[in-house]
């Protein structure tokens, strides 16, 4: 869920729409070898959205018992971003990798960006991806912080076109591929067991 979506009368329309797992607001899945942690990155989950809240628990508890060989988190805000106007988000830097998280996907920012994340940065070094190209509610956003540096270890930034991420995986490696709406490849990043 969005924050969109937490505007919308408390998000119920969101709820009534779709039919998923768990309590339908943060939730996993698993395909092929890889197992989804979908969060609910917004600050009205009422289960909570720091790294000490209900919701991260259930997140490590699901993590401890995963068999799948990669875990990919998946949440609406980005934790690590070199958004224009906001920046990274420091409650979303949760342990992810100590977790056993492979990689984080967000969106909320209308680009994309691939950021490498640093042990320095407490993220143990974990691949995270900014895709948000993939609607157009008010266009494509400028990438740049407001000193108009990139988020430390961000690799890729793109703001050129609308595109979407295509993620193909077997049990020895991982590899997320962005495409614009051209069919260019944009990025391609390949992680191996």
């Amino acid at each position: 869920m969005g924050n969109h979506d937490w505007r919308t009368g408390a998000a119920q329309p969101y709820l009534d729409y779709f039919t998923l797992p768990g309590n339908e607001r943060y939730y996993d899945f698993v395909r092929g070898p890889v197992q989804f942690f979908v969060l609910d990155s917004d600050s009205r989950e009422p289960d909570g959205n720091s790294s000490d809240s209900l919701q991260a628990d259930w997140l490590q508890a699901k993590m401890d018992a995963s068999q799948a060989s990669w875990r990919l988190v998946i949440l609406h805000r980005p934790p690590y971003t070199s958004s224009l106007w906001r920046g990274d988000n420091e409650a979303l830097q949760w342990p992810f990798a100590r977790w056993g998280a492979s990689a984080i996907l967000g969106g909320h920012e209308h680009f994309y960006e691939s950021v490498q994340l640093s042990l320095q940065r407490g993220a143990d070094g974990i691949p995270q991806f900014v895709v948000g190209t993939g609607g157009k509610w008010k266009g494509l956003s400028p990438v740049g912080r407001f000193d108009f540096q990139p988020t430390p270890g961000s690799r890729v930034r793109y703001n050129q076109d609308y595109g979407a991420m295509l993620i193909t995986a077997n049990e020895r490696c991982i590899n997320f591929t962005f495409y614009n709406r051209d069919d260019e490849l944009i990025d391609s990043y390949t992680l191996r067991k």
